[in-house]
């Protein structure tokens, strides 16, 4: 025999019935089957609604219950063909009896836990009637009454099961019972004077693991929306998946943090006759779910995660407690007598003290009743009054093998660490089956995916990115980022999703990920955007591997990386502002880049997509030091100077290089020499030298009257102006067979950049086009120096500069 229970979604409307009576009807050609049925979808939280609308208007408590009747009534038409009249009529009966509670409960203005349990008990009392006479229709099928069956105490409202009573009365019905299909009530009880009680919470779950255990079933199965219990809650976890078999101990930790499919008692009675649960989808049908039993296949020694969240953590703590026994006791003697459920337990080994999670909702009632229990001990200053942390959630991981691996525990802090998940309390058992923690709530989300990631998926680490800045950079970085996803995942397991998006005007966001094929669009019918804003959003999001990216050379932009970096979430820029900005500054961001396991990542500030710092990071951190560094490390005026000739004009050549993406949006900046002051400063900073900007040594070539344009009109006008000016530089260069260059030096700690003429036999003489050239001279490299030279500008080499920064994070 098979004992089959469906939840309120299975049976909330006729087509979801008539799915439940296909189940049926297939299983029960195999064996005898028995029922058990739920409410009909939100029934019951609409009769109680309608009880307490009662106490104060009678009229609405009418109107809620039209609103129940006029469902029911819908699925007799849709599902009663052959005794429409008799089903009908004791359904306008068990309504009628309602309304008679709601209008007593009015007159008496009174409405106890005994009238709440008899009003409760007609969802079932209803959706057991309707569908066992749809049963009837074409199958062998009969109904039962559960409040015959199942025998409590007086508790009305969470009733306790009087087994010895309640198995006779099943064994006895089902031995005289020949129907091949039974349908019962769930969640319905009655005491041993026939009063309507109720099994509390889950209790239809409840009760079908009742008839199990009594009848010896072969299995219990629980229908529901979900095709078992999932590794995580997939509506927080997207890609969590069901766990296809799982223990009992497994499934009770499980439930009991969280997992909704199925309530913690209701494996006690089939635990105890060990009679397999199995969990189904009755959308789904032909879907194995879980199976829960005794002895499961292995499988992952993670079975799942869960959480609970409305948390509220109590803790006692004082020097007054140390080698006092008795504190723990008065403790929970104090939360027991007010029925306060404690959901969690931590104590320090030094006895300093002791902390108990418990509801929110209970927490000023505990805090209350605590300190009043801890009063004298208070008072006398041996203990701190009663501390409340609200807002927060327990996250379980879960695993009857998990104490056969080591580094589970490392594995599941490491990984929430990373992520900026604060932990305020951890719990393990010696069993090691269940590793909890206490986090804050607004990380849950957060924390479920972090450890799904880590546990559960195929080692593809997801990276969750924050973009600022689409023009020439920001645009290819995202085309190369859409060109290259599969190679990611395929090669490297990695998937990387844009999920914010700004630029000067618009902002977009897309937790699923923005559609890079037509992000343009989506950006154009984005809201308004601002740094706070997109800052805040971002936070708000609250996203595992999570990475701002700026693809700008706006100092606003870079004065807000600390407040990401703050967050935990990682920055890689192109924007060579914030490292060159004043050195406290500097120095704080590598910092708190440090403090908060943040990556800071810059690559592209010198040299493009070359490997410039990189290879100077692996040179200072192996030993080596540095003692002097030349370098070309503008590509904008590395390419202006090998266009520019007698036969052309500085001005065209200027606005080819802008054209091309060689020079910032405001060439002023490169032509100048600031953006390769910028650099250099930052080589020699990374290089462990403390310099300010203002330290470094700068010979400019402009007129002064460019210099102090304020546009880029008024500035490519000057050039014009000028010609005369530039072209004489270049003779003076030609006539010494020398080429232009604007170099870059550091050495004994200082710093300066200028052009100057390059002779032939320089390293640097036959750079061309846009290419940058560094030359590392050091301990390890005195007199041959390191070299690296190429491609040092242009929008493709930085987006691919960005690109490689963000794989780093990674790791």
């Amino acid at each position: 025999m098979k004992v089959l229970k469906f939840g309120g979604s299975s049976v909330a409307n006729s087509e979801n019935i008539k799915k439940v009576l296909s189940i049926v009807e297939k299983t029960s050609k195999s064996t005898k089957i028995a029922v058990i049925v739920s409410a009909f979808e939100k029934t019951t939280n609409k009769l109680l609604a309608a009880a307490n609308e009662a106490l104060e208007d009678i009229t609405s408590a009418k109107e809620t219950l039209e609103t129940i009747k006029e469902l029911h009534y819908r699925v007799v038409d849709d599902l009663i063909l052959k005794n429409k009249k008799e089903v009908s009529e004791e359904v306008t009966y068990l309504f009628d009896r309602l309304l008679s509670i709601y209008e007593g409960i009015f007159l008496l203005q009174e409405l106890s836990n005994k009238t709440l349990a008899k009003v409760s008990s007609f969802g079932e009392r209803l959706s057991s009637y309707i569908i066992a006479y749809a049963a009837i229709e074409k199958l062998d099928a009969t109904h039962q009454e559960s409040r015959d069956l199942i025998v409590t105490n007086n508790v009305f409202l969470n009733a306790q099961v009087n087994f010895e009573k309640t198995n006779k009365n099943i064994t006895d019905f089902f031995m005289k019972n020949s129907h091949q299909v039974t349908i019962l009530g769930g969640f319905i009880s009655s005491n041993t004077d026939g009063e309507t009680t109720t099994l509390g919470r889950g209790g239809s779950d409840f009760s079908a693991a009742i008839y199990a255990a009594a009848l010896d079933a072969d299995e219990l199965q629980i229908w529901t929306d979900v095709s078992g219990m999932y590794t995580a809650n997939p509506r927080v976890v997207k890609q969590a998946f069901p766990i296809p078999e799982i223990s009992y101990e497994e499934a009770m930790e499980l439930s009991h943090f969280g997992a909704k499919v199925l309530y913690p008692p209701t494996i006690q009675p089939s635990l105890r006759k060990e009679i397999p649960i199995r969990i189904k989808n009755t959308f789904d049908p032909e879907n194995n779910g879980t199976l829960i039993s005794k002895n499961p296949k292995n499988g992952n020694e993670v079975k799942g995660i869960s959480h609970i969240e409305d948390i509220s953590l109590i803790t006692l703590e004082g020097g007054g407690m140390i080698g006092i026994p008795g504190f723990s006791k008065r403790l929970f003697e104090t939360l027991s007598q007010a029925k306060i459920n404690v959901v969690f337990i931590t104590q320090a080994s030094s006895e300093h003290s002791i902390c108990v999670g418990i509801y929110d909702s209970d927490a000023n009632k505990a805090k209350e009743l605590l300190n009043e229990t801890f009063s004298i001990e208070i008072d006398r200053k041996k203990i701190k009054p009663v501390i409340v942390e609200n807002d927060l959630a327990i996250i379980a991981v879960v695993g009857e093998s998990m104490k056969n691996h080591q580094g589970l525990s490392g594995q599941m802090f490491s990984s929430l660490g990373k992520n900026n998940v604060n932990i305020r309390a951890i719990a393990q058992g010696s069993t090691e089956k269940n590793i909890s923690a206490v986090i804050n709530k607004s990380d849950a989300k957060k924390a479920l995916n972090t450890l799904h990631e880590q546990f559960f998926e195929e080692k593809i680490k997801q990276i969750n990115l924050f973009v600022t800045g689409v023009g020439n950079v920001g645009e290819r970085f995202l085309a190369q980022l859409e060109q290259q996803k599969k190679h990611l995942k395929q090669h490297l397991k990695l998937k990387i999703r844009v999920i914010g998006l700004s630029n000067s005007r618009k902002m977009v966001f897309d937790e699923k990920g923005i559609d890079l094929k037509n992000w343009k669009e989506l950006l154009e019918n984005g809201e308004q955007t601002s740094l706070e804003k997109f800052f805040n959003k971002t936070k708000e999001c609250n996203l595992r591997n999570s990475v701002f990216v700026d693809n700008t050379a706006n100092q606003a932009v870079s004065e807000v990386y600390e407040n990401y970096l703050r967050q935990s979430i990682g920055v890689v820029t192109c924007n060579k502002i914030a490292c060159a900005s004043l050195l406290d500054n500097y120095k704080t961001l590598k910092e708190v880049s440090r403090k908060y396991n943040a990556p800071f990542l810059f690559e592209t500030n010198v040299g493009a997509g070359l490997p410039i710092i990189d290879t100077l990071k692996n040179l200072i951190n192996s030993g080596d030091r540095v003692h002097k560094i030349q370098a070309v490390l503008s590509g904008s005026l590395n390419f202006v100077f090998n266009n520019f000739s007698e036969n052309s004009t500085f001005h065209d050549v200027v606005e080819q290089a802008q054209k091309e993406g060689y020079t910032e949006p405001d060439p002023k900046i490169d032509l100048s020499g600031v953006d390769v002051a910028r650099k250099i400063l930052i080589l020699a900073r990374e290089s462990g030298y403390d310099l300010e900007l203002s330290d470094i040594s700068k010979n400019a070539f402009l007129p002064e009257e460019s210099l102090k344009t304020k546009n880029n009109d008024d500035f490519y006008a000057s050039l014009t102006k000028n010609e005369a000016h530039f072209q004489q530089i270049f003779k003076e260069a030609n006539d010494k067979n020398c080429r232009l260059k604007y170099v870059a030096e550091f050495s004994d700690g200082k710093a300066n950049v200028g052009l100057q003429h390059i002779p032939s036999n320089h390293p640097f003489y036959n750079l061309d086009g846009s290419d940058n050239i560094v030359l590392f001279f050091t301990d390890r490299y005195p007199e041959n120096p390191l070299i690296i030279k190429g491609a040092g500008a242009g929008a493709d080499v930085t987006a691919s500069g960005i690109f490689a920064d963000i794989i780093r994070t990674t790791k």
